[in-house]
């Protein structure tokens, strides 16, 4: 009898790909509902509890990348078990993944809170800012295994093929959020007014409740989570699995707000009217990637099943169009960025001429590499999914460290805020145009379909990886 693959080893690549990023837009624009809506209420308290959010952020954040870089080996792993039609292996790696995101909560939390003051003193929090962020940060570290759950679980969702319920679970816990906000900042009924401590209560009981709905889904819809006595080997040997994936995709996802904030540090110099601009531009810059954003969610389970049922030709057809996808869509965006960019700049600092002008120049220069900022991403992607997780941390790491923060360096030598954006739009070009190569090549290395896939190159970190030797494919 045939094993019954994954939901993404059949049907249409472009009609599939294209239905499910339809399906996780909601959910894309519900990720960023929470911080929108706590800063929304908070500020509404004044002037100290909105510093107090703004600290809370890049601690988060980090967090943030730790947990998300653990969720992409558990789904990776599991996408390629549930490709191959061993549903058995990725129940197995979904509990034991749920297992130590517990785990990595309860130290995460621990850490967090015995260094609490520490860390926000050295952000430059202080006085009645630094109570606030303590007060806030305690009850988040506390709960921070809601937040992790409720990601996991949903990413499971997308994983097993479901990403309309995912997209769902992702509204339902934003929307809980917002109704909860107000009631517990201000009080309402029998709640009373706890002020920036009710954002924190509001925060962690809708994702607590999200995290039960998704994983109660992941249960009942697709049985992936079957509670089982598990040896301590076989546990360790899961455990060791999903942590070669999640190292090389945390070390990769840090490299973005490091990367960030080396690059504002360097747009300071330049003033606060071009910091502001580019803060603003960046908000613009979002609204372009949404959809492929929400296409982007599924590629790593997508390609991740595929590997595992070996349907190489169907990695190659979910490459080639989702690169020519991404590529031609923010083509577009740029287009359209290019002859918008003054009035944009106009609805967001109507009084201030230099902030309209600077954040028109940069509207108008660094939209043009939109196409190859995507073709990057999902070129990392590709090689998470094809088991080779380190060449998306390296693609990250040349991108930011390699080519954005050296030739930014620029601006400062030339004294021209002007070059700071042409030096992204270089960086940009050069870097997506390097994913694209490595991408390619990898198509080539890999074998026709139902071969055993080659195994991996572990030289230099996985370097070796980004250039395989060119292979030409056996029919199938």
């Amino acid at each position: 009898m045939k094993k019954k693959q994954g939901a993404y080893t059949r049907g249409p690549i472009a009609r599939t790909m294209i239905k499910t990023a339809f399906a996780m837009v909601p959910g894309t624009l519900a990720m960023s509902g929470y911080n929108l809506a706590d800063a929304f209420f908070v500020g509404r308290l004044g002037r100290e509890p909105l510093a107090a959010m703004g600290f809370t952020f890049p601690v988060i954040m980090l967090a943030w990348c730790i947990f998300h870089g653990l969720g992409v080996g558990v789904v990776t792993t599991t996408s390629q078990a549930l490709g191959g039609g061993r549903k058995n292996k990725a129940a197995g790696l979904v509990v034991n993944g749920i297992l130590l995101s517990i785990v990595l909560s309860v130290v995460i939390a621990a850490v967090g809170i015995l260094s609490c003051n520490w860390i926000f003193q050295q952000f430059g929090a202080k006085g009645e800012t630094l109570t606030l962020v303590k007060s806030y940060m305690y009850i988040w570290f506390a709960f921070c295994v809601s937040g992790t759950l409720s990601g996991l679980g949903n990413s499971l969702l997308i994983a097993a093929g479901d990403a309309k319920r995912a997209a769902l679970m992702m509204m339902l816990g934003m929307v809980v959020n917002a109704i909860l906000d107000p009631a517990m900042i201000f009080g309402f009924a029998f709640i009373p007014a706890m002020g920036i401590k009710g954002a924190a209560w509001a925060t962690v009981f809708s994702q607590s409740l999200a995290a039960l709905a998704v994983l109660s889904l992941v249960k009942t819809k697709h049985g992936l989570i079957r509670w089982e006595k598990i040896p301590l080997r076989r546990l360790m040997a899961s455990w060791g699995t999903i942590i070669r994936f999640a190292v090389p995709a945390t070390i990769g996802m840090l490299m973005m707000p490091v990367g960030s904030a080396i690059i504002t540090r360097v747009t300071a110099c330049f003033g606060d009217a071009a910091v502001g601009a580019t803060a603003a531009a960046a908000r613009v810059e979002a609204v372009a990637f949404i959809f492929p954003m929400a296409m982007g969610i599924s590629l790593v389970p997508m390609i991740g099943q595929n590997y595992g049922a070996r349907l190489y030709g169907r990695i190659r057809n979910i490459q080639r169009f989702s690169m020519r996808f991404a590529g031609l869509f923010l083509l577009v965006m740029a287009v359209i960025f290019f002859f918008m960019a003054p009035i944009i700049a106009g609805w967001f600092s109507p009084q201030d001429k230099e902030v309209q002008r600077i954040m028109t120049m940069c509207l108008r220069i660094i939209p043009w590499g939109f196409p190859f900022i995507e073709i990057h991403r999902y070129g990392g992607f590709l090689f998470t999914g094809s088991g080779r997780p380190q060449v998306a941390a390296w693609l990250n790491g040349i991108r930011m460290l390699g080519l954005l923060v050296p030739f930014s360096l620029l601006a400062l030598l030339f004294n021209s805020v002007a070059i700071l954006f042409v030096a992204r739009l270089l960086a940009d070009l050069l870097a997506g145009t390097l994913a694209w190569y490595a991408a390619v090549r990898l198509m080539k290395h890999l074998p026709g379909n139902g071969a055993l896939p080659p195994v991996p190159d572990r030289r230099f970190f996985g370097l070796a990886q980004m250039f395989p030797p060119p292979r030409r494919p056996d029919k199938g």
